[in-house]
């Protein structure tokens, strides 16, 4: 969401400019690459650069496309083959081994429909969103539709898309229902059409307990990465917004009264670190009666074993589920000792838990990071008169 964030600023500061801008986005990759598919990247007419489709390597040529794109206001599909070795600007230079496709689109601020508008509908709220780009594998010369559909958690639809709509809209409710990202590769009489169904997940919210100075860098760190920050606690001497970044909510509150001040959903975590146990506790107490997916107490694991005890006692017990999300001590093991190292292991170890990853070392890894899986492009033949799938088959 970072990404998408500082796109539409740079967009909206580029429209007072007067400039032209254009939008390139990787819709598909076969292989490796640094970055995968749903990387965006603005592209200013005096070649200013937000956001990134590659390591470096593929930005100065996307630039000489997208001056191309503005002028002919045309959307064009550009290849990337990094797994020709004879091709010493790329596929050498870039030291991957994938193709990449990145659709640049020309951005139409008078258009209501251009895709920034898109984009500005899915962080207009703090919602699950699926958003549908349409594009052409089959004839690259052919009309390059590009964004075309939104739909929010919450059922509102922004459908432009020029072609199937109905089957469109069906293929991002199963995405919305299924959380997955997908590719699906539309054949009728009439035309033969790709799309990136992406799923797009708001920024994990960090609420973290406890306003001490060891809380400075974690909130540091979590803007750098695009989280949303809340900072609670009971001294009104540390709670102030001026000790911390200026998009960090701060909140003065007992415990008891923190989480009715907050949005909670299944991207929020918790960080208890007030170094005061009594209002841990207090809130530990709390949190055992939300369906929360992350809490990080500091201190040792003793620490922890005592509070599960004292709330035995009193009839409130954590089921082996509820117990799975209380990570104490908190952060991954990388021996961490300054307050912007254990910060560094706090945040990594969330990073990894909504990745679906361990943690441990890529060099311990036999297989490819991206599973091949994540670039199956699912054949679906549509029956020009209904519109309905008529058969699947894989590509």
């Amino acid at each position: 969401m970072k990404e998408i964030k500082d796109i539409i600023r740079a967009h909206e500061r580029a429209r007072k400019e007067g400039k032209q801008t254009a939008l390139a986005t990787v819709v598909h990759v076969d292989g490796s690459s640094y970055r995968r598919p749903g990387a965006r990247m603005l592209i200013t007419d005096e070649g200013q650069l937000t956001g990134a489709i590659s390591g470096g390597c593929l930005e100065g040529d996307a630039l000489r496309k997208a001056l191309l794109v503005m002028t002919q206001q045309k959307p064009m599909l550009v290849t990337y083959d990094t797994m020709d070795e004879d091709d010493a600007t790329l596929g050498i230079g870039l030291g991957c081994n994938g193709i990449i496709q990145v659709l640049i689109e020309p951005i139409d601020a008078s258009r209501s429909n251009n895709p920034i508008e898109f984009l500005k509908a899915v962080d207009a709220q703090r919602q699950k969103s699926v958003l549908v780009t349409l594009f052409s594998l089959h004839d690259k010369k052919d009309i390059q539709p590009g964004t075309c559909l939104l739909l929010r958690e919450d059922g509102d639809v922004l459908n432009l898309a020029p072609v199937l709509q109905d089957v469109l809209l069906a293929d991002a409710r199963k995405g919305m229902e299924e959380q997955h990202s997908s590719f699906k590769n539309y054949i009728t009489d009439a035309l033969n059409i790709a799309a990136f169904i992406e799923c797009i997940r708001p920024a994990v919210s960090v609420v973290i307990i406890g306003a001490g100075n060891d809380v400075i860098p974690v909130v540091q760190m979590a803007e750098i990465l695009g989280w949303e920050t809340t900072v609670a606690d009971g001294r009104p001497a540390y709670a102030k917004q001026e000790r911390f970044t200026s998009a960090c909510q701060v909140l003065v509150s007992k415990p008891e009264n923190v989480l009715e001040q907050l949005h909670i959903d299944d991207l929020t975590v918790f960080l208890l670190m007030t170094h005061n146990y009594n209002y841990d506790y207090a809130m530990l107490r709390k949190l055992v009666q939300r369906n929360v997916v992350y809490v990080g107490m500091l201190g040792p694991r003793k620490k922890l074993d005592r509070m599960l005890g004292e709330l035995k006692e009193q009839g409130v017990e954590w089921n082996s589920t509820q117990l799975e999300v209380i990570h104490s001590p908190v952060g991954l093991d990388i021996g961490a000792e300054t307050s912007e190292e254990i910060a560094l292991a706090i945040l990594a170890e969330i990073k990894a838990l909504f990745a679906g990853r361990k943690g441990s070392s890529l060099r311990s890894h036999t297989d490819v990071m991206h599973p091949r899986s994540e670039s199956f492009i699912e054949e679906v033949r549509i029956s020009s008169k209904s519109h309905q799938p008529s058969a699947t088959t894989s590509t």
